[in-house]
């Protein structure tokens, strides 16, 4: 076997706050193997975007890295030099931010910014970047890229925004690219574009992708194996069929039951008035409750106040990671196999 290009272990991460620390990820373990998709998915709070922050080593200054290591490419992220840590960043590893309008430099021209890049990380003259940077242009799809080179972020739409973001963060052909959301705030026809690139660029350059994302339609079409987080902590893994076609975790089969698709059974009705069949509504199903603030370690299963399969032991003991064929899963009560 190949190593891993990512090899996340343990890695546990907190937020100072004016009410004590709050714990974002907790003892997550993750591995990206040289040309694989790999799709993290969860709910808004989950430890995600913390996730993708960490291995780039762009947490804010009120994050805490309690326990843990990241290595890419045999690098520990974690103790890199500030100044090793920035020649990395970039070149080895890139990230596709969630809102390009936000992560672009406004008043400067797209073109510039990705030659910059090049100009940092692979030396190359003011020309020779210059002319790169039209090249990626249109490597990720824009048309005219010598004139589109010369535009502003605000002069482009959001779908050649977000191919920017991805020509600036594969320049100079990393070895791991971490897609934040790639697709929010995208028309479905762009969000379908931007993934069939992320797909090419995959095949063309040999990159390893890390997909950060709340979309399970996403994950279906993309993701060769996928990671479900809740509560900061990773609750299953493995391929990505095996989790949407038979999902274990009861957090994992309730977030695929509240997916709109036309395939999915009715897990509610509702009868109208007159008890007339016809008008029985189909419902999504719901998960109640809502995602616990930690501010330690799990003692006990936090998903056990929202779960429909909760059981005694449930609230006593939390359940670790264990190996199920080729997934993970920590539940001490998973969903039938069917």
């Amino acid at each position: 076997m190949t190593d891993p290009v990512l090899d996340v272990s343990g890695l546990s991460v907190s937020f100072r706050s004016d009410g004590g620390e709050v714990l974002a990820l907790d003892d997550v373990s993750l591995r990206v193997e040289p040309g694989e998709i790999v799709g993290v998915v969860g709910e808004s709070g989950c430890g995600k975007s913390t996730l993708g922050l960490s291995i780039m080593g762009l947490l804010p200054s009120a994050a805490m890295v309690r326990g843990g290591n990241i290595r890419l490419a045999e690098r520990d992220m974690l103790t890199l030099p500030a100044a090793t840590l920035r020649r990395v960043r970039g070149s080895e590893v890139g990230m596709i931010f969630q809102e390009p309008m936000t992560s672009l430099n406004p008043v400067m021209a797209v073109g510039r910014q990705i030659s910059e890049v090049l100009r940092r990380h692979r030396h190359m003259s003011r020309h020779a970047a210059a002319a790169r940077a039209i090249e990626l242009l249109e490597l990720v799809g824009i048309p005219d890229a010598a004139r589109r080179s010369r535009a502003y972020p605000h002069q482009l739409s959001g779908g050649m925004r977000q191919r920017v973001m991805i020509a600036i963060a594969v320049a100079c052909e990393p070895k791991l690219l971490i897609a934040d959301e790639p697709t929010t705030a995208l028309d479905v026809t762009v969000q379908a574009q931007i993934l069939d690139l992320l797909r090419s660029l995959r095949d063309r350059i040999d990159l390893a992708i890390l997909l950060i994302t709340h979309n399970l339609g996403v994950i279906a079409t993309m993701a060769d194996r996928v990671a479900i987080m809740y509560a900061g902590r990773k609750v299953e893994e493995g391929r990505t069929r095996d989790i949407l076609d038979t999902p274990r975790h009861p957090y994992t089969a309730r977030l695929l039951a509240s997916t709109p698709r036309s395939s999915r059974p009715v897990l509610a009705t509702t009868a109208g008035r007159t008890g007339d069949p016809a008008t029985t509504e189909r419902r999504l199903a719901e998960i109640p409750g809502r995602v616990p603030m930690l501010t330690e370690p799990a003692t006990t299963c936090t998903f056990a106040p929202r779960c429909h399969r909760q059981l005694d032991r449930c609230t006593q003991q939390r359940p670790e990671l264990e190996s199920v064929a080729s997934n993970q899963i920590a539940c001490f009560n998973p969903e039938a196999l069917w």
